[in-house]
């Protein structure tokens, strides 16, 4: 199919491949450099942030740009990935949305989609040898999802190895993700550069997810008290630690329809929670649950040096 968006200077022909093979094939005719966006599809306005930034670290100018030098090319992964889901999670429900998502990569500059079935992906059913996440994977999303990060891991390697970027592109909002792809990606010498987004939100402040579209109107009213949370915490920060979390548990439990499975102010590359009297960069998360829906979400935090007297 080909796009004929404003976004992209010139229109681009966007591959579809379904099979590993396929795949394969159009990858040994992209231009370097390389750059994977690897995702679960439903795309929105999130996504859309994260190819544009996938093609800019591709060298491809953006509309009323002029091209500088050989640019190289964007490929985006569709595959809503079994592996990751609780046997009570949202497997069969969660959006799928080809036809509308390819026309977004169209739009955006894409030159390739990978959009395998899982028995594509996992033809002898689910894999005897998965990646183990480690310590940091075991606290806050790897407690309340058990082997959600063991799936996460074990399909963005495969994925690694099939479309072989030079550069993978994630968003910050799934912050421990993250980390832990930048983990495997160092302790397994994948040779591959892991560049992050930051959160795109809503109008509102909700920051954007595919799950959004599961929530109701009152529902979503009730939702907006996970990012006021963090930012009432985000703004104690000055004080220290205990003032940050106790500024946005005040929150939170201000909106009893919430179930919070945690609330936590954690090291930004361990995840371990934050000692009293420490100082320095920190990230403050939060799971919550809103009907049936679970939200994520998290904002940066400095914490004063010698911070000792949380006030």
């Amino acid at each position: 199919m080909t796009g004929g968006a404003t976004t992209q200077p010139a229109a681009a022909q966007l591959v579809l491949a379904r099979t590993k093979a396929e795949l394969a094939t159009a990858r040994g005719a992209l231009a370097a450099p390389v750059v994977l966006v690897p995702t679960m599809g439903a795309l929105h306005s999130g996504h859309r942030t994260l190819l544009r930034a996938a093609r800019a670290l591709a060298g491809q100018a953006g509309a009323g740009q002029a091209a500088a030098g050989q640019a190289g090319q964007v490929v985006v992964s569709i595959f809503v990935n079994p592996l990751q889901f609780g046997p009570s999670e949202d497997l069969d429900r969660y959006p799928r949305t080809l036809d509308e998502d390819l026309a977004m990569c169209a739009a955006e500059g894409v030159s390739l989609v990978f959009a395998p079935s899982a028995a594509e992906m996992y033809p002898a059913g689910p894999p005897e040898v998965t990646v183990d996440p480690g310590p940091a994977g075991q606290l806050l999303e790897g407690q309340f999802r058990p082997g959600f990060f063991d799936g996460v891991l074990t399909v963005v390697l495969k994925l690694l190895h099939l479309a072989r970027p030079d550069v993978v592109v994630f968003g910050q909002k799934d912050a421990q993700q993250l980390a832990l792809v930048r983990r495997m990606v160092a302790d397994m010498d994948l040779g591959i550069a892991v560049e992050s987004v930051p959160i795109a939100r809503d109008a509102d402040g909700l920051a954007t997810s595919s799950r959004n579209r599961y929530l109701a109107p009152a529902e979503r009213a009730m939702a907006l008290a996970i990012p006021r949370a963090l930012h009432a915490g985000q703004a104690r920060a000055d004080v220290g630690s205990s003032a940050v979390l106790d500024a946005a548990w005040q929150v939170l439990r201000a909106t009893p329809e919430l179930t919070v499975d945690y609330l936590a102010l954690a090291d930004p590359g361990t995840f371990t929670p934050v000692l009293p009297g420490q100082g320095g960069a920190a990230l403050l998360l939060t799971a919550a649950r809103v009907g049936g829906t679970r939200l994520i979400d998290n904002v940066p935090v400095v914490l004063p040096a010698a911070e000792g007297r949380d006030r």
